[in-house]
C-alpha cells in the first residue's frame, strides 16, 4: 500500500529530529548555499560561473544576498535547489 502523505511527513520529520538541530546557516528550506568574499571582477566572474553551471530556470539560483566591504570586496551568498528535478 502506498504511504499517506501524513507517513511521509512523520517519516522526514523523525530523520530531522534524529540528525540533530541545523546549524545557524542551515535553514531547512532545502536550498544549498554558498558564501564568497571577492574583489568586485572576480564576484562579478564567480556569479556568472555559478549560474552558468546551475542555471536559474532549472535551480532557481540567485544572488540571496550582497554586500560591499570596507575593503572593497563584495561579499555575497549564492543559493540554490540541491537539483534540477
Amino acid at each position: 500500500m502506498a504511504d499517506r502523505p501524513r507517513d511521509l511527513a512523520e517519516r522526514m520529520a523523525r530523520r530531522r529530529k534524529a540528525a540533530g538541530k541545523p546549524g545557524p546557516t542551515a535553514r531547512g528550506d532545502g536550498y544549498l548555499r554558498e558564501t564568497f568574499t571577492l574583489p568586485r571582477a572576480a564576484a562579478r566572474e564567480r556569479a556568472q560561473a555559478f549560474f552558468a553551471r546551475y542555471p536559474k530556470a532549472g535551480y532557481m539560483s540567485e544572488v540571496e544576498i550582497w554586500r560591499e566591504l570596507p575593503g572593497g570586496e563584495i561579499e555575497f551568498t549564492m543559493r540554490r535547489l540541491p537539483s534540477a528535478d
